[in-house]
């Protein structure tokens, strides 16, 4: 043990945990990013392709930002 109380091996690899958790909420942010994406294409699509009235696409597209 050094002074400050952690051996040598728990200082050589105490940056991997935060930097694990780190890199864990990056990439569920962006899979929830994507998530959103995708449904909000999917949404362009059914108004461009006049399978949604505008009031129905304009509400969903608000929904969608709301629960980004």
């Amino acid at each position: 043990m050094n002074e400050f109380g952690h051996s040598w091996g728990m200082m050589g690899f105490g940056w991997l945990i935060p930097l694990l958790i780190i890199g864990i909420v990056f990439y569920l942010f962006q899979d929830r990013k994507k998530h959103r994406s995708d449904a909000q294409d999917i949404l362009d699509k059914r108004y461009a392709s006049g399978g949604i009235s505008k009031e129905e696409y304009e509400e969903k597209s608000k929904h969608l930002r709301k629960n980004a």
